[in-house]
C-alpha cells in the first residue's frame, strides 16, 4: 500500500480547518488533495482527535502483528498434524 504524504495529525489539521468555515474546495485545492481524498479522510478520522488517531495506529500494528503470529502457529499446527498422520 502506498504510504500518504500526510500524516494522521495533519489530516486532522485538515479537517478541522474545513470545519472552521473554510469550503471543503478551497481546502483541498490548499492542500493539493482530492475531494474523495478530504472525504475518506472524514469518513475515518472525523470525530477523532490526534491522541485517539495514535492510539489507533498502534492497535491496528498490533492487530497485524497478532494476525501473523495466528498464522504462523496455524501452518506449524497443520505441519505437526501431517507429520503425525502418516503411518511409520
Amino acid at each position: 500500500m502506498k504510504k500518504s504524504r500526510f500524516t494522521d495529525e495533519q489530516v486532522i489539521a485538515i479537517l478541522r480547518e474545513q470545519e472552521a468555515g473554510s469550503t471543503t474546495a478551497d481546502v483541498c485545492h490548499k492542500h493539493g488533495v482530492s475531494t474523495a481524498t478530504f472525504y475518506k479522510w472524514k469518513a475515518t478520522y472525523g470525530c477523532m482527535d490526534v491522541s485517539q488517531a495514535r492510539k489507533l495506529k498502534v492497535l491496528e500494528e498490533e492487530n497485524g502483528r497478532l494476525k501473523r503470529l495466528l498464522a504462523d502457529a496455524m501452518l506449524d499446527n497443520a505441519v505437526l498434524k501431517e507429520v503425525t498422520s502418516k503411518n511409520w
